[in-house]
Parts: structure tokens; C-alpha cells; sequence
């Protein structure tokens, strides 16, 4: 993409532009969240409609001049039906945590109860943390994963939530690698009369595409992101029943939100039109299928994989076992230094501060939309085991630098068209 018009009028700016189109083109992100939309995508989000003030909902807006921005959002809703077969759709919260607000606005009042995922055991700030609002607006408790396993304890959870009466018990997660049994989280929240929120800005793309269970029609309210495996317009999406449209729309606007951005709901149309496709389907299984072979490599390895392996798009590693001495931090820095740049992150049972954990957390998406396949990504993990297996030894960190330009250099980013790389 070409900035020369933010050049003639800001170069300092122009700069960092341009450094993170290099940047991204000349390393590998393997940040679970983090993905590359397509041009088409691009261009949408920086469209016109980025002028344009559009209060309200399709037919209903509070200022004129919405005849395009009614087309456009309309698209993006009719198409989230179609991924996900839900029968009512929201697509202005601003990001998957906005979405959660939206639902949390929309069915409880201050002080009522939040079950959910402990952050350090996979779930997200959004869902009761302290330093959330929500864990400052409602009472909160929290389950873990299997201590053992690294598994959802589902009848752990459904004793628990008896135990305390929770109003809305919260599913779906940010570091968690296994597939979410939704039906067993809404049995638990059947059995206490609570609502149930699944969570899934993670696999968004993923649940579209069918290589993952779908909690819509199981659980009462599905919230996600819109940027993450399903590579639409950056942003967040409710979806829900009929009966709750009127509580949804209100708690996103003007509960929780003021005008949309309405060129982000651009790019959730156009990314959600790509994501109709056939191919993308492909897709979605060979980021499950790159997760699993990045995995099964660091395994042989020797690196421990919390839950001991992966069914979806990230794989969580505990250095613990293999690298008792090596924190995330350490690991994470060292491997952005060679140009993979993934994520430190707590383990379940975590022993060390948030901020210099014992684990890194690598996902595949991304990878994915480059065109990797299992060997590509086998041979990523090689070099993520030689550079936390010696993170201070410059001239192996240099070979593997020189590996990592290579591999950009065979799966470019962009084609010559500009349009974004087939994975096949």
C-alpha cells in the first residue's frame, strides 16, 4: 500500500507506516490474535465511509445521508447470518471485549455473578479480571482447567456454578487449544437457571467454517472478534435469539457505544463475503492442521504443550519442563530478535508474575494466510526450539534471522496483484 499522500502532509508518521508494512512482510506473526486481511479488506477500512456519522441501525439512524452506510452494514449483518446461522446479528461493538460489554450491559445489573475462565488458566480480561470493569462491576468468580490435563473440567464447572449461583457463566478463551464442549457449559448454566455467553473471538473463522463445534443455537448470546481467524474489518459481533435483539441493540447503542465505525463495518462485510468462499473453508482447516503439526515438532522437541497438544489454531508451551530457567519474556524477545514475533503467556498453575511468565503462546492464522503448510511450519518450530534453547547466543540467532528471511521470502505476503496469497 502506498502512503504518499500521508508523506506529503506527515513523514514522521509516513515512516512508521511504512516500517509496519515491512515489518510485517519480513517476519513471521505467530501472535494467536494477530492476522493479515486481504487488500480488498484494506480498502474498505480506509474508505469514505470513515467520514460518516451513522447513530443507530439500518433504517433507523439519527442523521441523514445514511443510505450507503445502511447498505453496507445491512451486507455485513445478512453475511454473519450466513457464517454462523444466527438468527439476530450486532456488528458495531468496537472489539470482542465491546461485545462482551454489549451482553453484560444488556442482561445483568451491578453486583450480579460472572463465572468464568481464570486469566491465567486461558480466559481474557473481559470476562471478571479485576482490572476490568467487569471485575469491578460484578461480583466474579472463576474456574480453571484441569490441573492435570490442561482440560475444561466441565462437571467441575457445573459443581461450581451450584455452589454460586452465578447469573451468566462465560465460555470461550483466549489461550486455550482444545475444542470447547459449549453444550456441556450450557447444561451447567441450565442447571442454575443462568444465562450463558460463548466467548469464541479466537475461533470466529474457525466456528465459520465448521472445523470447530459452534455454540450458536446452544448458547444464548455468541460474542467474537472479527480480525482473528475470520480475517474480516477489525471490530466485534454479538449474535443471539430473536427474543434478546431489542436488550442487545439498545446495550450497544447508545448503552455502551456513541456512532459506529462505520468503515471497520466495511471491512466486516467485505472479510465476511471472503470468508463465503469455498477456499476459505481450506483455509480454516490448514490452520488447525498447522497448529497441530507446529506442535506435534516442538513436542519432539522436547517442549511441553499445555493439554498436550492442540485441536484448534494455537498451541500453548510451558517451558517449565524443558527450559526451567527461560521465562516467556526471555523466549519472546529472543525469538522477535530472528523475526518470529509470538507472545509470552501464563500456564495454568503459573509460578512466575503475568508480566515474566513461564510460557509462550504461538498460533498459526497468520502463517496460514502466507501459504504454510505442515512442513513450513515444522520447520518454524526448529527454529523456535534452537533460539529458546540458547537465547543468548548471537551467531546460532543470526543463522536463524537468515532462515526466517528466507521463509518470508518463499511465502510473500502479497502477490504482485497486491491481493493476498492462496494458502494452496
Amino acid at each position: 500500500m502506498s502512503y504518499e499522500q500521508v508523506r506529503q502532509t506527515d513523514p514522521a508518521t509516513a515512516d512508521a507506516l511504512e516500517g509496519e508494512v515491512k515489518r510485517q512482510e519480513n517476519t513471521l506473526a505467530m501472535i494467536a490474535s494477530e492476522n493479515h486481511v486481504s487488500e480488498a479488506v484494506l480498502e474498505a477500512q480506509g474508505s469514505e465511509l470513515t467520514n460518516k456519522y451513522a447513530e443507530g441501525y439500518p433504517g433507523e439512524r439519527y442523521y441523514a445521508g445514511c443510505g450507503p452506510a445502511d447498505a453496507v452494514e445491512s451486507l455485513a449483518i445478512e453475511r454473519a447470518k450466513e457464517l454462523w446461522g444466527a438468527e439476530h446479528v450486532n456488528v458495531q461493538p468496537h472489539s470482542g471485549t465491546q461485545a462482551n460489554t454489549g451482553v453484560y450491559l444488556a442482561m445483568l445489573e451491578p453486583g450480579d455473578k460472572i463465572l468464568s475462565l481464570e486469566l491465567e488458566h486461558g480466559g481474557h480480561l473481559s470476562h471478571g479480571h479485576p482490572a476490568n470493569f467487569t471485575g469491578k462491576t460484578y461480583k466474579v468468580e472463576q474456574y480453571e482447567v484441569d490441573a492435570e490435563t490442561g482440560y475444561i473440567d466441565y462437571e467441575g464447572i457445573k459443581a461450581q456454578a451450584e455452589a454460586f449461583e452465578p447469573d451468566i457463566i462465560v465460555s470461550g478463551y483466549s489461550a486455550y487449544p482444545r475444542e470447547v464442549d459449549f453444550e456441556r457449559i450450557q447444561e451447567a448454566a441450565d442447571a442454575v437457571d443462568a444465562y450463558h455467553l460463548a466467548d469464541i473471538a479466537h475461533i470466529t473463522g474457525l466456528v465459520a467454517a465448521g472445523v470447530h463445534r459452534s455454540p450458536v443455537g446452544v448458547a444464548d448470546f455468541v460474542t467474537g472478534s472479527t480480525h482473528k481467524t475470520i480475517r474480516a474489518g477489525r471490530g466485534g459481533i454479538i449474535m443471539c435469539g430473536e427474543e434478546h435483539a431489542g436488550a442487545i441493540d439498545a446495550a450497544v447503542f447508545p448503552g455502551a457505544q456513541g456512532g459506529p465505525l462505520m468503515h471497520n463495518i466495511a471491512g466486516k462485510a467485505v472479510g465476511f463475503n471472503e470468508a463465503l468462499s469455498p477456499d476459505f473453508e481450506d483455509y480454516a482447516q490448514q490452520v488447525v492442521d498447522n497448529a497441530e503439526a507446529l506442535g506435534s515438532r516442538l513436542q519432539e522437541h522436547g517442549f511441553s504443550l499445555v493439554s498436550g497438544g492442540t485441536d484448534t489454531h494455537l498451541v500453548l508451551i510451558d517451558l517449565r519442563d524443558s527450559h526451567p530457567d527461560t521465562t516467556g519474556t526471555v523466549a519472546e524477545e529472543a525469538l522477535e530478535e530472528v523475526g518470529i514475533v509470538l507472545n509470552k503467556n501464563t500456564v495454568p498453575g503459573e509460578t512466575r508474575s503475568p508480566f515474566n511468565p513461564s510460557g509462550i503462546r504461538a498460533g498459526t492464522p497468520a502463517l496460514t494466510t502466507r501459504g504454510f503448510d505442515e512442513a513450513a511450519c515444522e520447520r518454524v518450530a526448529d527454529i523456535i526450539y534452537r533460539v529458546v534453547d540458547a537465547p543468548d547466543d548471537e551467531d546460532l540467532k543470526a543463522e536463524a534471522a537468515a532462515e526466517v528471511e528466507e521463509l518470508c521470502a518463499a511465502y510473500p505476503l502479497y502477490d504482485r496483484e497486491g491481493s493476498l496469497v492462496d494458502f494452496e
